[in-house]
């Protein structure tokens, strides 16, 4: 709300706020289909739904805590994807879906969320056909260590000690880090489709392999 309130004070261009649960699958379609009745045009669309709970053992995570992921990073969006290209067909739009390093890379303990990822990359992929001669773009944007307010304090449940772990000691990427790629990929002209990005912060050159100073 405040970065929308920033945007209406200062620039020239209209919010409209829209604050979807986006586990439940009803607040989705309903909001989708509220922007179609408002006949609101959506060229780009960031379907960044997605976390990660714990790093430990399969075994060892709650059941309750896998399922979490599954249906956050797969179930929901998957239906974020399903409601929002054909609105992007309408505009020849862009669709920009978060995967990760851990989609690419497995490692320890990272199970649940990296498969999750690599459904997104392959669906991704798989949508690119599927909307081929359409004029839409998709684009898969997979970064490596982010340091953003939700995600670690998510994985460790608010464990401010295993959160300041996760960064400690070399700079990770920040969240406008990546809304510059977006923003590079959909300001690229319209014949060029960047179907992949990988964003690593250069202190990481891979999943677990981080530079720290000291």
């Amino acid at each position: 709300m405040a970065v929308s309130q920033d945007i209406l004070t200062n620039t020239s261009i209209n919010i409209i706020n829209k604050t979807i649960d986006l586990c439940n699958m009803e607040a989705i379609e309903k909001a989708f289909t509220e922007l179609k009745d408002e006949n609101i045009k959506i060229d780009c669309c960031v379907n960044n739904a997605g976390l990660a709970l714990w790093e430990d053992e399969f075994t060892q995570v709650a059941w309750s805590d896998i399922q979490i992921m599954i249906d956050t990073n797969i179930k929901w969006f998957t239906k974020v994807a399903h409601s929002v290209i054909p609105f992007l067909k309408e505009t020849r739009g862009h669709l920009f879906n978060m995967s990760s390093v851990a989609g690419v890379e497995c490692y320890d303990w990272g199970h649940v969320y990296g498969a999750s990822k690599a459904y997104v990359k392959f669906l991704s992929k798989s949508l690119r056909l599927e909307v081929f001669g359409s004029g839409v773009r998709i684009t898969d944007i997979a970064p490596g260590s982010v340091d953003t307010e939700w995600f670690s304090n998510t994985r460790f449940k608010w464990n401010q000690e295993k959160v300041a772990a996760v960064y400690k000691s070399y700079e990770p990427l920040h969240a406008s880090d990546i809304v510059n790629a977006i923003s590079y990929c959909f300001e690229s002209p319209k014949h060029v489709n960047i179907e992949y990005m990988a964003i690593m912060p250069t202190a990481q050159a891979a999943a677990r392999k981080i530079f720290r100073e000291g």
